[in-house]
């Protein structure tokens, strides 16, 4: 299985794309935004494709050409304003979506935010509410299609080492999770056709993440 990751150049994705070209049944095509960003994925093997994600859909179509399955785990930032937090966490989600129906890649894993309810928006402070908001009407359009999609919400993302073990339910209680340990489960998930059609939220816990994403 080929898959795109689609923010590959962020800390889950380069630590997704490394867990891909380690295995011996997946293979990784990173989309970048920058061309320096190459250097790294291309010393582990690794296809590059440059796309930036305000540019066309059709841009996303031709990156996913040959690919059986698209992660989107890309994200505009903490430092960012509203407007790129709706360019990307939004807009650039949807066009994900929309390329991967064109190009007739039905396998689709979203990585979103903890909690994408309408009353986490009511809730989130004035500085995160429109991040909140993107990750909302992005998994809303993901949940329309007829895509092969599993969506994890992750609690709050720490560069800790990462664990090998999570707790993953439809809820669960809010907590930190590693990153490193995020992008297991999306391996996990790529390697599982029981999380299709699936959602769940996930943070640091005592169950190895394969048993974990087995259970779900």
């Amino acid at each position: 299985m080929k898959v795109l990751v689609v923010g590959a150049n962020g800390q889950i994705g380069k630590q997704l794309v490394s867990l891909i070209q380690d295995s011996n049944t997946l293979e990784a095509k990173a989309m970048i935004r920058k061309q320096e960003q190459a250097e790294h994925f291309e010393k582990i093997g690794a296809e590059t494709v440059l796309v930036d994600l305000e540019g066309e859909v059709e841009d996303i179509v031709k990156a996913a050409d040959g690919v059986d399955a698209i992660v989107f785990t890309a994200g505009s930032g903490p430092k960012t304003g509203p407007d790129k937090t709706m360019m990307i966490d939004l807009d650039g989600a949807v066009k994900t979506i929309q390329a991967a129906e064109k190009a007739d890649v039905k396998r689709f894993i979203m990585i979103s935010s903890y909690d994408t309810t309408r009353k986490a928006i009511q809730e989130a402070s004035e500085s995160f509410a429109p991040y909140v908001v993107a990750k909302h009407y992005a998994d809303e359009w993901l949940r329309s299609t007829d895509l092969d999609y599993t969506m994890i919400h992750p609690g709050a993302l720490t560069n800790d080492k990462g664990t090998g073990k999570v707790k993953a339910a439809n809820t669960v209680e809010p907590n930190e999770v590693p990153r490193d340990d995020i992008a297991e489960v999306i391996f996990a998930c790529l390697e599982n056709d029981s999380t299709i059609g699936k959602e769940f939220q996930v943070i640091g816990g005592s169950t190895p993440i394969r048993e974990a994403i087995d259970a779900l």
